[in-house]
């Protein structure tokens, strides 16, 4: 008879994985209940304010979306790992795949840190 793991119990196994086999676990865990761990994201819409002029929506989230690994795929593998934390494997499939999102949702910071690093490696970088 199989035992029932309370939400503690479970965090307490997953703290003794490291980030990789988690990743794995989400993967095997979406792929069986055909579900996507991906954090839904906010869509901001700009409406009419006070007074019927628009209102101005700064954008403060952007995706990091990689075009093109470049003539130095294997420092682009090697920047997409820094960034990700993906291990080998899937940061080259990752880069291999481009276009493809590399950050999602980051904040302006730490999205231009990115595509600075990315650029600076050969590849082509958009923000979105």
């Amino acid at each position: 008879m199989a035992t029932k793991l309370s939400t503690d119990e479970l965090l307490e196994q997953f703290e003794g994985m490291t980030l990789l086999e988690v990743s794995e676990f989400v993967k095997a865990f979406e792929e069986k209940f055909d579900v996507t761990a991906a954090a839904p994201v906010a869509v901001a819409a700009a409406g009419p304010a006070a007074g019927g002029e628009e209102a101005a929506v700064e954008k403060d989230t952007f995706d990091v979306v990689l075009e093109s690994a470049g003539e130095s795929k294997i420092k682009v593998i090697k920047e997409v790992r820094g960034l990700t934390g993906l291990g080998l494997k899937e940061a080259k499939e990752l880069v291999e795949s481009a276009p493809k999102a590399v950050l999602e949702g980051a904040k302006k910071e730490d999205a231009d840190k990115a595509k600075e690093a990315l650029e600076g490696a050969g590849a082509t970088v958009s923000l979105k």
